[in-house]
């Protein structure tokens, strides 16, 4: 059966409808988002709660936002590219690494049976599990913790997406990663351009694919 979210249109944030849509059209679908559920989610959820109140005017730019802690929103076409190339039908188990705002954790809910989102900040994770209860995404779970070791608790999953740049593939997201399971990574030097890479498990094998240019955070263990 699939997950149920919280009805979209109970959301808070409404008088940003409209905004909502001119970023679906002129920032998701004019630039190559075509994945129809994926531009469904990335025009429900209320991107304005996920930034500081000061800048919620800017909440649906085509750019990232600081939230603090030295740490960003990404940008929600970025969001919507990793959420597309992750192919979600929406029985799936997810693996976020980097939770941050948790705004691409509340894109994931909306297209996801069962969602985890690893942040290492405390006031972070904090903060992004109260919006994304005050959402009713109640099947989106907030963990703290490193992130470079993923979530073996909740594990395997069907795709696992990580939000900052690693300079070579970790092992624990192979570990983790179901087969037939997408992982979404940008792997690169940190301060460079770094490759957005798709690998495919297949049995005990991993097929990449590039997925284009980016600039990412480090990923980085609290240790």
């Amino acid at each position: 059966m699939t997950h149920q979210v919280a009805d979209p249109h109970s959301f808070p944030g409404n008088s940003f409808t409209d905004e909502r849509r001119q970023m679906v059209e002129n920032h998701l679908r004019r630039r190559g988002i075509d994945d129809a559920r994926v531009l469904w989610a990335m025009g429900e959820v209320p991107r304005e709660l996920f930034v500081p109140d000061v800048q919620r005017d800017e909440a649906y730019c085509d750019g990232a936002l600081p939230i603090g802690y030295g740490q960003t929103i990404s940008q929600p076409y970025t969001v919507a590219y990793m959420c597309q190339a992750a192919q979600l039908h929406g029985e799936e188990r997810v693996l976020e690494v980097g939770t941050g705002s948790g705004y691409g954790a509340a894109v994931l809910g909306m297209l996801a049976r069962e969602v985890h989102t690893v942040e290492r900040i405390a006031r972070l994770a904090q903060r992004a599990e109260q919006t994304l209860q005050s959402l009713g995404l109640d099947h989106v779970v907030v963990h703290l913790g490193d992130g470079s070791e993923g979530w073996s608790a909740a594990a395997p999953y069907d795709a696992i997406i990580v939000t900052a740049a690693a300079e070579r593939l970790p092992f624990a997201y192979q570990e983790q990663l179901a087969d037939g399971g997408r992982l979404i990574i940008p792997i690169g030097p940190h301060g460079q351009t770094q490759r957005l890479c798709r690998f495919t498990r297949e049995g005990n094998a991993l097929t990449k694919e590039d997925l284009g240019a980016f600039v990412f955070v480090p990923l980085v263990s609290p240790t």
